[in-house]
């Protein structure tokens, strides 16, 4: 099975999901670049692990990110009570920049948040889906040891 088909077969999936299992996909990815992020709104989707920023992000309306730029990225793009898309800095705490960082032996584009100890790393699944995993400190980050993951289209209707 290729990275494509094993990343539908877990975004198919309605049960709780092994955070190994996701572990296992990242190890195939390559690791993505800013310029593969950069000048794209990207609609996200999250990966039940139990993670409770699965749950915070569903309450939160959330439709993805924005990187406008390396300086210039929005985290959390949410959907307003309006309809409307915007950028949620109250729960974000800011928005946030990318940079290149080693994560796991390995220098990905990382999404680093402006008011928080929050990483996100990206691996390419191809030129238009990414798979991310958070890190950082603190229990934002961790729940029970375990990461949060979730996963970005480039949103090809903007």
């Amino acid at each position: 099975m290729n990275v494509v088909q094993r990343l539908e077969e877990l975004r198919a999936r309605t049960d709780r999901i092994d955070p190994r299992e996701l572990d296992a996909l990242w190890e195939h990815l390559a690791p993505a670049r800013l310029d593969d992020l950069v000048g794209y709104r990207w609609k996200g989707y999250s990966f039940d692990t139990g993670h409770r920023t699965h749950t915070l992000l569903g309450r939160s309306r959330w439709y993805g990110k924005t990187f406008a730029s390396v300086s210039e990225v929005q985290p959390l793009v949410c959907y307003g009570e309006d309809g409307e898309l915007f950028s949620d800095t109250k729960t974000g705490r800011g928005e946030a920049s990318l940079w290149e960082i080693v994560f796991r032996g390995e220098v990905t584009a990382t999404m680093v948040y402006d008011g928080m100890p929050v990483f996100d790393h990206f691996k390419k699944v191809d030129d238009d889906t990414v798979v991310g995993v958070m890190n950082g400190k603190g229990s934002l980050v961790f729940d029970d040891g375990e990461h949060y993951w979730f996963g970005l289209e480039r949103d090809t209707a903007v």
